[in-house]
């Protein structure tokens, strides 16, 4: 025997990075709490909004909407942690709901498993976080809003305008450089 660890099937490989982005994210936050307080925090929030809205700027593919953009990597955000996530077309826009939050149950196991969190919930920063990231990256006329309700929760994209309907701000235009 060589002692070399068997290579990972595909799903150990996922949690495996899900683990170590969890890992380095409460790293991150630790030492922003510990050396800048609050304050550090909120700036860590408005510089990755910032930084992630750029990149969603980047990356859009033709033809889609920033709104549609954000709500499909909100969604897949959620899917790699196994939420219960659905998402609905609405006249004013579109609603995903998260039943079961697999992020928020992936850090209660952690707790339970010894880890020390940084947050007793992971809700209000993430809130917090994608809401600065949708001010940035989003239409203008859009608003994003988040609901939690038990261990999920509900994101709205909402528009005061209908679909197709000739509003101020261009459907392809982000806002990153606000």
């Amino acid at each position: 025997m060589t002692g070399e660890p068997s290579p990972l099937d595909p799903a150990e490989k996922v949690d495996l990075w899900r683990q170590r982005f969890f890992e380095a994210q409460a790293a991150a936050e630790e030492f922003i709490l510990g050396e800048h307080g609050e304050e550090g925090l909120a700036a860590w929030i408005q510089a990755n909004s910032r930084i992630t809205a750029e990149l969603l700027q980047a990356q859009r593919p033709a033809g889609v909407s920033a709104t549609d953009h954000f709500m499909t990597r909100l969604q897949r955000q959620l899917l790699l942690y196994d939420s219960a996530v659905t998402r609905e077309p609405q006249p004013s826009g579109t609603v995903l709901r998260n039943a079961d939050c697999g992020i928020l149950r992936y850090r209660k196991r952690a707790a339970r498993a010894g880890v020390v969190l940084t947050f007793s919930s992971p809700c209000p920063y993430c809130q917090e976080l994608n809401t600065a990231i949708a001010a940035r990256y989003v239409e203008p006329d859009v608003t994003v809003s988040c609901e939690q309700a038990g261990d999920g929760c509900t994101w709205r994209a909402e528009s005061p305008h209908a679909p197709g309907e000739d509003t101020a701000g261009s459907p392809h235009r982000g806002r990153a450089g606000d």
